[in-house]
């Protein structure tokens, strides 16, 4: 009978976190994609992502990213997002934290953000605030000079898709100025277009594009690039 009680204690916390799993009907997945990239500054390079989604429960969800690229560069991110059911959506809160090493520069910088969003079927607006801190690995700790520090970035995302996000196939396109390894000023958008398959259950196969136009809306010849991805994710 001990016994007994001792495994219903354990089970039931479990079986709370189960819940729903999210807008949409999300469940646990691993995602690993990889990119084609080219952009100005590092040309031609690879990267390997690796990205896990945790909804642990109906108002809340975690997903962890890690990228490594074959232009020395290394990031890795964690998204928390509670969420609220609306009548005809979801209301979210997203907080990023992203930590990006720049291994062939010797620099580094670690990103924060906080946002409000709105999805629906087929839109997903959010629009919030983020900062960033920059260091140069080889600064003389015993100097003058400081970290530098961007206080004040908007962030934001529009999101159209062509089906309900519940749809075992669906074609997307966003418009933004942060994705899954990067966040930009606010004057230097992204243009993405994404797309998936459900092969079945448990298997999606991911396909995605993306353009950073040059010196969008100022002058500056600015950093650009293009790259495209493919990868599976695995649902649980």
């Amino acid at each position: 009978m001990r016994k007994l009680l001792i495994f219903l204690i354990t089970l039931c916390p479990l079986a709370l976190l189960a819940g729903n799993p999210g807008f949409g009907n999300r469940r646990y997945a691993l995602t690993v994609m990889g990119e084609y990239s080219y952009n100005r500054t590092w040309s031609h390079h690879g990267n390997l992502d690796v990205q896990a989604l945790l909804p642990f429960n109906p108002h809340f969800e975690m997903e962890a990213k890690l990228q490594a690229s074959t232009a020395n560069v290394y990031t890795g991110a964690v998204q928390l997002r509670p969420k609220f059911e609306m009548p005809t959506g979801e209301l979210f809160i997203e907080t990023d934290i992203m930590y990006k090493a720049v291994a062939r520069n010797r620099v580094g910088d670690i990103t924060a953000g906080l946002g409000l969003g709105y999805r629906m079927d087929y839109v997903s607006v959010m629009l919030g605030v983020f900062s960033r801190v920059m260091d140069d690995w080889d600064r003389d700790w015993h100097s003058e000079d400081t970290y530098v520090v961007e206080p004040f970035n908007l962030m934001y995302r529009l999101e159209v898709f062509c089906r309900p996000q519940d749809n075992p196939w669906n074609l997307s396109f966003c418009f933004s100025n942060m994705d899954d390894f990067q966040m930009e000023r606010m004057w230097q958008p992204l243009f993405m277009v994404g797309a998936y398959y459900d092969i079945n259950d448990h298997w999606r196969l991911n396909f995605g594009a993306q353009c950073k136009p040059t010196g969008m809306f100022h002058l500056d010849a600015t950093f650009y690039g293009a790259t495209a991805r493919t990868g599976f994710t695995y649902k649980f």
